[in-house]
């Protein structure tokens, strides 16, 4: 499942975030949603939300 949904993201949910410096790489940082960021329904690169570790990006996958 893609996050660019945001009614797919609840916190608490197991996600796999892009940060803005992983952008170009590609590189998913992997945690549990702590804060949705996004307030709008959908949003093409992906709801971006914090982390309960502090990181900020852009949810690329849910994990089930």
């Amino acid at each position: 499942m893609t996050g660019t949904e945001r009614k797919n993201i609840k916190v608490g949910t197991n996600v796999r975030v892009v940060q803005k410096q992983d952008q170009r790489s590609g590189k998913l940082t992997e945690g549990t949603v702590a804060n949705i960021l996004t307030n709008s329904a959908t949003h093409p690169h992906g709801i971006k939300v914090r982390l309960e570790s502090g990181i900020v990006g852009r949810v690329k996958e849910i994990n089930e």
